[in-house]
């Protein structure tokens, strides 16, 4: 007995009408702004060898990928993320390419997300990589084009975090090297989990660093948190990493981003290859982050091919849902005209149903329907207005529904 055959894995689910005219909105949208800021469209493998996500640092656990064999039983994944394999292409086949390389891509991930989290397991993700330049410049352009990003999804209430994985990093090196402790004291930063962060960094205590680790979900907020962090940072590594997101908050501040922009210092992506600048980016009608992105240096380096490099996702299916909350009018629109064509006309009605098609502005659907009593009946159920009855001899006649 087949237990499977009408129903859809857990994390993906089939979208219809409305929900694909959002998505594929949204992905036209940032098409359009990608290109116009000079960047170049790639597509890497559904597939990608196993080896590309376990490279000497880990960024992704086995147990949220994906995996199959090919034919020669070797270890595959399908993608899980878009920036480990284009870093992969930027150190092979465009190595020769000149330098900043400008990217943008448009394709499906795949993660296994914890059972009932909510979350999908199939995402679609619209972003970019620069590849090289100057890390100042890069970093500001970034930017620009993440707040431009959110700002193509005609809304206004929207906003921006920035923060700086340097932070946690350097901090975290001074306490422990297990990689497992230092994931699970990272969710507890991020999540703002104040009593087991405490419980965690007790045993390091009497530690600075653990000191101001503690310290770091605290500091959330608007300019007012530079002050508060520049009483508590010593370490030399630290005021510069203060430096860096102070000069990314002025600079939004200059696009006139001001009341939208959040310092969040506790901004620490799960995916760790980031090296420096984070952020995110929320939009009315959806509690998570609909963007993320920030510098990741040293992960070309893992290819081979050492180069700064930043860039961002959109979680188009996240967008995609907001748009749709937030606006009740429907996407999906009846064609103005329905062609019937009588039996010994079929020819001609398509024609006809084809000039009306190459018009611009007029959308026009061919009537299926072997009587025009079940054509007005189905037009009526779409909401078509109009129908175009057309004869033997190619003559029309048109009826409003």
């Amino acid at each position: 007995m087949r237990k499977y055959d009408l129903i859809t894995p857990e994390g993906t689910r089939d979208l219809l009408f409305d929900e694909s005219v959002a998505r594929r909105a949204a992905e036209d949208k940032l098409r359009r702004l990608f290109e116009n800021y000079g960047y170049s469209e790639v597509i890497t493998p559904g597939i990608e060898f196993y080896d590309v996500f376990m490279l000497k640092s880990r960024y992704f656990a086995q147990e949220t990928m994906y995996k199959l064999s090919d034919g020669k039983g070797r270890l595959m994944v399908i993608r899980p993320d878009s920036t480990m394999p284009i870093a992969r292409l930027a150190a092979t086949r465009l190595k020769d390419e000149a330098r900043p390389l400008k990217l943008f891509y448009s394709q499906n991930i795949f993660r296994i997300n914890p059972k009932n989290s909510g979350r999908d397991d199939e995402i679609t993700q619209s972003g970019i990589e620069i590849i090289g330049g100057s890390v100042k410049k890069a970093d500001m352009e970034v930017l620009n084009l993440a707040a431009e990003a959110i700002k193509t999804f005609e809304t206004e209430d929207f906003r921006i975090e920035i923060g700086d994985g340097a932070f946690f990093k350097i901090l975290i090196s001074g306490l422990t090297d297990d990689e497992e402790e230092k994931e699970q004291i990272r969710e507890y930063v991020e999540n703002k989990n104040m009593p087991e962060l405490k419980n965690a960094l007790e045993k390091y205590r009497p530690s600075e660093r653990a000191d101001i680790l503690y310290e770091l979900p605290k500091l959330f907020g608007g300019a007012e948190v530079f002050e508060k962090a520049e009483n508590i940072f010593k370490d030399e590594k630290l005021i510069s990493a203060l430096e860096d997101i102070k000069e990314a908050y002025e600079y939004l501040c200059a696009l006139g981003l001001k009341d939208k922009v959040t310092m969040d210092f506790s901004l620490v992506n799960k995916a760790n290859y980031y090296t420096g600048l984070l952020f995110r980016g929320y939009i009315m009608g959806y509690g998570m982050p609909v963007l993320s992105g920030g510098r990741y240096d040293a992960l070309a380096g893992d290819f081979g091919f050492p180069c700064p490099a930043t860039g961002f996702a959109v979680n188009i299916n996240a967008v995609a849902k907001a748009l749709l909350k937030n606006n009740r009018a429907e996407l999906t629109t009846p064609p103005d005209i329905l062609v019937y064509a009588e039996s010994d006309a079929l020819q001609k009605g398509f024609l006809h149903c084809r000039s009306l098609a190459a018009a611009d502005g007029v959308r026009a659907e061919n009537s299926l329907n072997e009587t025009l009593e079940e054509t007005k009946e189905f037009a009526r159920k779409k909401g078509i207005k109009f129908i175009d009855c057309v004869d033997k001899n190619g003559n029309v006649t048109k009826i409003q529904v």
